[in-house]
């Protein structure tokens, strides 16, 4: 199979799909593999580091659209990248299409077969390649958090951990998963005072467990979220329905409750947020005010440490990105079905549940497109 590694091109983008010792699996399995020049010059990885592994290294990203069985990424392809792709092709990245509708109906003109990293699943029912990226992303964010705080950056001029017998911030995360045990693990450290809220009384126990009486943890609803905003110096969102659009846990209403200065990092924004008054933004301008509130909503942070997170993201994929180039796309899928569960769309139709009930879109089984023919072979796309 021919594998491309194309450079990222979203902006602030760092990361890169592949790292040369997995590229150096792939070719000595017989692969071939292309990588654009200067792909991993964010993340720190040379040319020359993916030449000695094997790769070919090409001057762009056309060389590896045109000619790639698979495609390796990291972030969505972007507009320009997504009217390259072509009927058969296989790509393998992070799509968050729930709250994208240009981006799914691009992907299903192309006839692409696009598997999300965000929606392959293990045997536990975990996001094993969401997981590696939360974690960054949920320690980052009360880093963020306590810079944007700063009056310089539009904050309350309020220290995270307080000093001496002046208060500690107040942080409050909504969400008790990867993101919110990382983001609350990384405020306490900091001195924060901090509250989990969470969906279900058995993560709030387990928060519980974790944080002991450091923390507090409740599962909350709308009313209890509006008065804990009201008073928070931070609020984290860390809300995730795997694969769906974001819940909307933060109103308009009771961000105009928020006090002048505080902070809202929505980690969830990648879904969509879960404010009604988060939108995307960059690293190169990562905030906003509404209504006095600092908004944060990078839509990739893990991108601004760009070598952790390549080499922590690509520990994950490596398996699935071995299969599918060693089985062929139709077999790795039809064979194991925690990386089927990561197919959204496949030759024009949407295979994920939460995708196409969050864009009102049919659904098609991915199982019955990967269905064995009469003469027991898979399907060619």
């Amino acid at each position: 199979m021919l594998i491309g590694v194309p450079k990222e091109i979203k902006a602030d983008e760092y990361r890169v799909g592949l790292v040369p010792a997995t590229l150096r699996e792939l070719v000595a399995g017989g692969h071939d593999v292309e990588v654009e020049t200067l792909a991993g010059d964010g993340a720190g990885i040379s040319d020359a580091e993916y030449a000695a592994a094997g790769a070919r290294i090409v001057v762009t990203a056309d060389q590896i659209f045109q000619r790639a069985e698979l495609i390796v990424k990291v972030k969505e392809p972007l507009a320009s990248e997504r009217r390259k792709l072509r009927r058969g092709q296989a790509i393998f990245t992070y799509l968050h299409l729930a709250p994208d509708r240009e981006q799914t109906n691009d992907l299903l003109a192309s006839g692409v077969i696009a598997i999300a990293y965000e929606t392959v699943t293990d045997a536990a029912g975990k996001l094993p390649l969401l997981a590696p990226m939360s974690k960054v992303a949920g320690r980052m964010a009360a880093q963020v958090a306590a810079h944007v705080l700063e009056r310089p950056h539009g904050g309350r001029g309020i220290l995270l951990g307080g000093v001496d017998d002046v208060p500690a911030a107040e942080v409050v995360v909504l969400g008790g998963g990867v993101v919110g045990g990382n983001a609350t693990e990384v405020a306490l450290a900091m001195g924060a005072d901090v509250t989990v809220v969470a969906r279900s009384a058995e993560t709030v126990r387990h928060l519980s467990q974790r944080f002991g009486a450091r923390v507090r943890a409740l599962a909350a609803g709308p009313a209890t979220i509006e008065a804990l905003c009201a008073s928070a110096d931070v609020v984290i969102g860390a809300a995730l329905v795997a694969g769906a659009a974001a819940p909307k846990l933060i109103s308009a209403q009771t961000v105009a409750t928020m006090k002048p200065g505080a902070v809202i990092v929505d980690v969830s924004i990648d879904q969509g947020g879960c404010a009604e008054t988060s939108r995307p933004t960059t690293h190169a301008q990562p905030t906003y005010l509404v209504d006095g509130v600092v908004h944060y909503c990078v839509a990739n942070m893990p991108g601004a440490v760009p070598r952790t997170s390549t080499f922590a993201l690509a520990n994950a994929t490596r398996p699935f990105i071995l299969a599918l180039a060693g089985k062929g796309i139709a077999r790795a899928l039809a064979d194991d079905p925690h990386l089927r569960n990561g197919l959204n769309v496949f030759d024009g139709k949407v295979t994920c549940r939460a995708v196409a009930d969050a864009l009102g879109l049919p659904h098609t089984p991915a199982a019955e497109l990967l269905r064995p023919r009469p003469d027991g072979g898979l399907p060619t796309r």
